[in-house]
C-alpha cells in the first residue's frame, strides 16, 4: 500500500469517526439524560432515532451539493451544522430543545456519512475500493471501543452535558482538517451542475437497478440491528444487567470488535471467493448466529457473557456484509457518485429510524426484545441478499 493510500484511509476515518461518536460516546450516559430532563425511556430512545432520521434524509441534499460544488465546501458546512448542535445539546433545557439539538446533529453528521463514501469512489473502485473502506472502518472501529469508555469517563468529571461539549471540540478539530489535511478529489471540469431533472433522472435511474437497490437495503437492514442495539443496549445493559457506566462501555466495546475486525477481510475474502459469493455467505451467518441467540435467551440461558459472545459472531459476519455492499451499490454508478451515495446512505439510515420506532412499543428492559428485533433485521438482510443474488445480474467483475 503506498503511503498516500494510508494517508487517504486514515483522514477519512478520522473524518467519519465523528458521526459514529456522537452515539457511542452519549450511551452511557442516556439513562442520566432521560432523568435529568424528565423523560421516559421511550423518549430517551427517540434522541437515538431523531439523530438517525435527520442523518438519513439530509444525505440526499449532501450527494448532489457534492458533486456540484466539489467534496471540501459541502463537508464543510456540514461540520459547521454539527457543531451548531453540538452546542445546542450542551444547553438544553428540556427534552424538545435536547431533541431539536440531535437533528440539527444529525443533518449535518449526514455530510460525513456521504461526502467521504464518495471520495473514496473519486479514487477507487472495485476491490481496491473495498480495500480502502475497510481501511476507514479500520480507523472509525477506534470509536465503537473507545468512545462509550470516554463518555463513561467524562461522567466521572462532570454530567453528560460535558459529553457534548468534546463533541462540539471534535467538530473544530475536523473542519480544520478538512480545510488543511484533506485534498479535493473531484476537479471542476467533473462537477455536475444541481438541476432538479438530473436528479430526478439519476434518482429514476438508481431506484431501477435493482442490484442498486437490492445492496442499499442489504446494508440497511443490516444496519438497523445496530440501531436498534445503540437504541436499547444501555438500558438493558445498565437496567437488567445492572452494569455500571464503565462496564456497559466495555461490553460494548467488545461487541463491537466482530464487526471491524471482520470488516479487514472483506476485501481478501471477495478477492478470493467473489465479492457476491462471500456476502451471500456472511449474510447467512448473520441470520444464523441471530436466530441462536434468539433461541437461547428465549429457553432461559440469558447471560451476558453468552449474549455478547454470540452477537460478536453475528457482528462479524455483518463486518463483511455493510463495507462490501456499500461500495459494489456504487461501481456502476461513477457518473453520478455523489447522488447515488447520499440516495444509498438516506434509504439506510431511513431504514434504521424506522426499525428503532417499530420496535420500540415492545421494548421492556428485558434481552428477548432487543435480540428478537435483530433477528428480524438479520432476516430481511437476508431475505434481501438472495433476492438480490437471484436477479440474475453480475454484480461485480470480482464476483
Amino acid at each position: 500500500m503506498t503511503r498516500s493510500f494510508l494517508r487517504s484511509a486514515l483522514v477519512l476515518g478520522l473524518l467519519s469517526c465523528v458521526g459514529p461518536i456522537t452515539i457511542d460516546m452519549y450511551l452511557p450516559a442516556m439513562p442520566a439524560v432521560g432523568a435529568d430532563l424528565g423523560a421516559s425511556v421511550q423518549a430517551t430512545q427517540m434522541t437515538v432515532t431523531v439523530f438517525f432520521l435527520a442523518f438519513g434524509l439530509a444525505q440526499i441534499v449532501y450527494g448532489p451539493l457534492a458533486d456540484m460544488y466539489g467534496r471540501l465546501r459541502p463537508l464543510t458546512v456540514g461540520l459547521v451544522l454539527f457543531f451548531i448542535g453540538s452546542v445546542g445539546c450542551v444547553f438544553a433545557p428540556d427534552m424538545p430543545l435536547f431533541l431539536a439539538s440531535r437533528l440539527l446533529q444529525g443533518l449535518g453528521a449526514a455530510a460525513i456519512m456521504v461526502i467521504p463514501r464518495a471520495i473514496i469512489r473519486d479514487m477507487h473502485t472495485g476491490v481496491a475500493a473495498t480495500r480502502l473502506m475497510a481501511l476507514v472502518m479500520l480507523v472509525i472501529s477506534v470509536s465503537p471501543m473507545l468512545a462509550p469508555l470516554a463518555g463513561s469517563v467524562i461522567l466521572l468529571f462532570g454530567s453528560w452535558r460535558l459529553i457534548f461539549v468534546v463533541l462540539a471540540l471534535a467538530a473544530i478539530l475536523s473542519i480544520l482538517m478538512t480545510l488543511f489535511v484533506q485534498p479535493e478529489t473531484l476537479p471542476p471540469e467533473k462537477r455536475v451542475p444541481v438541476r432538479l431533472r438530473a436528479i430526478g433522472v439519476g434518482t429514476r435511474q438508481l431506484a431501477s437497478d435493482p442490484v442498486f437497490m437490492g445492496l442499499t437495503f442489504v446494508g440497511g437492514f443490516g444496519m438497523a440491528s445496530f440501531f436498534v442495539f445503540l437504541a436499547s443496549a444501555p438500558f438493558v445493559y445498565i437496567g437488567h444487567y445492572d452494569l455500571s457506566p464503565t462496564t456497559m462501555s466495555l461490553a460494548f466495546s467488545i461487541n463491537a470488535l466482530g464487526f471491524f475486525g471482520a470488516s479487514q477481510f472483506a476485501a481478501p475474502l471477495g478477492e478470493r471467493f467473489g465479492m457476491t459469493r462471500m456476502m451471500l455467505w456472511a449474510a447467512t451467518g448473520f441470520l444464523a448466529f441471530a436466530l441462536l441467540i434468539v433461541a437461547l435467551v428465549a429457553a432461559g440461558f440469558g447471560a451476558l457473557w453468552l449474549l455478547i459472545l454470540v452477537l460478536v459472531l453475528a457482528n462479524a459476519c455483518l463486518g463483511l456484509v455493510i463495507p462490501t455492499s456499500m461500495v459494489m451499490a456504487l461501481d456502476d454508478h461513477g457518473a453520478i457518485a455523489g447522488l447515488a451515495s447520499s440516495l444509498g446512505g438516506m434509504l439506510q439510515m431511513v431504514i434504521g429510524g424506522v426499525m428503532t420506532i417499530v420496535v420500540a412499543p415492545f421494548f421492556d428492559g428485558s434481552p428477548l426484545p432487543l435480540v428478537a428485533s435483530i433477528a428480524v433485521c438479520a432476516a430481511l438482510c437476508c431475505a434481501v441478499m438472495v433476492a438480490t443474488v437471484v436477479s440474475g445480474r453480475r454484480l461485480t467483475p470480482a464476483a
